[in-house]
C-alpha cells in the first residue's frame, strides 16, 4: 500500500480532507503515512487557497497509534537508528500541527491512542463522539506517553494527566470534552453534515470553523462511574512525588473505601513497566514547565534511550508480550519499582552521547505559536 492510498486526500474548494486509510491496522501510523502527512501539512501552510484541514480515520478507529512493530523489527536487527528516523518524522509532524497557521479539525470518531493523539490533540479543533475511546497505553508496552503527551497531559486539570499517562486509563468522548482533550462533542450521526458545512469555509480565521462546529456540539453526560467524578482521589494520590508513593496512596484509599476503580487503577500500575512508569512521571512533571517544542526534544532523547536499550530493554519485552506473542505477561527488568533507581531514570533525560552522529531533535523554525489549549477559542 503506497502512502497515497494510506492517506486519502479530498480537495473541496478551500478545504482539504485527509483520511487515514489502514482500517485493518486501526490506522496505525506507518513511516510512509507520517512522511506523507508532514509533506501535506507543510504544503497546505504555504498554499493560500487552503483555509482548513480536516483529519479523520477510515473504519472504527481514528488512529490507534504509531506502527511500533516496524520499529521493533529495526531494533532487533541492530538498527535502532532507523527507529529514530521514524520518531524524528513523527515528532516533527506533531510540532508542525501544534504550530500550524491553518486550523486543523480532527474527527475523533473511534479509537484514539498513542501516536493517534499526537496527530490530533496538537491541532486546533478536536471533535469527539459517543464512539471515541482515548488512551495513552505506552507504560504497558515498556514505552512512555510521547508525541508531545508530556505537554498536553501536564496541562489537564489537577493531576489527571499523571493518572491517564501512568495507568493507560481509557477516556470516552464526554470525558475528553470535560478535561479539554476534545474541544467539541458531536454525535457520530451528525458528522457527515458537519463535514459538508465545514467544506464551505472560505477563511483561514479559525472563528469560522469554530462557529460551524459549535452549532453541532452537544454537552454529553459523564457516566456515573467516570474517573472524572474521582478527581479529588486522583489529585490526592497522583500528586505524590514518586510512583511508589502514588501506589501507596492508592492502597491507603483502597483500605478506606474499596471499589472497582481503585483496584483497577492499582492493577494497571502494577502491570506496567517500572522503568516506564518512572520516566513517564518525570516526563509529565517536566512538561508542565516546558513549551511543546521543548517537550518533543526531550521526549526524543528519551525514546532514543528506550530503543537503544542500554538502561532497560522493556520496550522489546512489552512489544513481545502485547503485540507479538500476545501472552500479556511481560518480564520487566528491573522487575520492581524500587530497583529502578533515580540514577537510571536520570540517564533517559541525557543526550545520547556515545553514538556517532547522533543529534538532538532539530525542530523546524516556526512563526506560529502552539495552538493547543484546554479550552477552545
Amino acid at each position: 500500500m503506497s502512502s497515497q492510498t494510506q492517506v486519502l486526500v479530498e480537495e473541496k474548494s478551500s478545504v482539504r480532507i485527509l483520511t487515514l486509510n489502514r482500517p485493518k491496522q486501526l490506522n496505525a501510523l506507518s513511516f510512509d503515512m507520517i512522511s506523507r502527512l508532514l509533506q501535506l501539512f507543510l504544503a497546505y501552510e504555504e498554499d493560500p487557497s487552503v483555509k482548513l484541514v480536516i483529519l479523520k480515520g477510515q473504519g472504527r478507529a481514528f488512529c490507534a497509534g504509531g506502527d511500533v512493530l516496524s520499529v521493533v523489527r529495526d531494533i532487533k536487527q541492530g538498527k535502532w537508528r532507523l527507529g529514530a528516523d521514524f520518531f524524528t518524522d513523527e515528532y516533527t509532524l506533531n510540532y508542525v500541527m501544534a504550530t500550524n497557521t491553518k486550523a486543523q479539525v480532527s474527527i475523533l470518531n473511534g479509537i484514539v491512542m498513542g501516536g493517534g493523539a499526537g496527530v490530533s490533540i496538537h491541532g486546533r479543533f478536536r471533535v469527539a463522539t459517543e464512539k471515541t475511546v482515548f488512551a495513552m497505553p505506552e507504560t504497558e508496552l515498556g514505552l512512555f506517553p510521547d508525541v508531545g503527551a508530556s505537554y498536553f497531559l501536564s496541562r489537564l486539570p489537577g493531576f489527571l494527566g499523571e493518572y491517564v499517562g501512568l495507568t493507560g486509563a481509557r477516556l470516552d468522548g464526554a470525558e475528553m470534552l470535560a478535561c479539554g482533550l476534545a474541544t467539541h462533542f458531536v454525535p457520530s450521526t451528525r458528522l457527515t453534515a458537519l463535514e459538508a458545512d465545514l467544506c464551505e469555509v472560505r477563511s483561514s480565521n479559525p472563528i469560522f470553523a469554530s462557529t460551524i462546529i459549535d452549532a453541532y456540539t452537544q454537552k454529553p453526560h459523564l457516566k456515573q462511574h467516570s474517573a472524572y467524578h474521582r478527581l479529588d482521589v486522583i489529585d490526592r494520590c497522583f500528586s505524590k512525588r514518586t510512583v511508589e508513593e502514588i501506589v501507596s496512596a492508592l492502597e491507603r484509599e483502597a483500605t478506606q473505601e474499596p471499589n472497582d476503580w481503585i483496584s483497577t487503577t492499582i492493577g494497571a500500575l502494577k502491570k506496567a513497566s517500572p522503568a516506564s512508569l518512572k520516566i513517564a512521571l518525570r516526563s509529565i512533571r517536566e512538561g508542565r514547565f516546558q513549551s511543546v517544542g521543548q517537550c518533543l526534544i526531550r521526549e526524543y532523547r528519551m525514546v532514543c534511550h528506550v530503543m537503544k536499550g542500554d538502561i532497560s530493554k522493556d520496550f522489546l519485552e512489552g512489544a513481545r508480550a502485547i503485540l507479538i506473542d500476545k501472552d500479556r505477561s511481560p518480564k520487566w527488568k528491573p522487575w520492581r519499582l524500587e530497583e529502578m533507581k533515580d540514577s537510571m531514570v536520570e540517564q533517559y533525560f541525557k543526550k545520547v552521547e556515545e553514538e556517532e552522529g547522533w543529534e538532538d531533535l532539530k525542530l523546524l523554525q516556526r512563526k506560529n505559536l502552539p495552538s493547543f489549549a484546554i479550552s477552545k477559542l
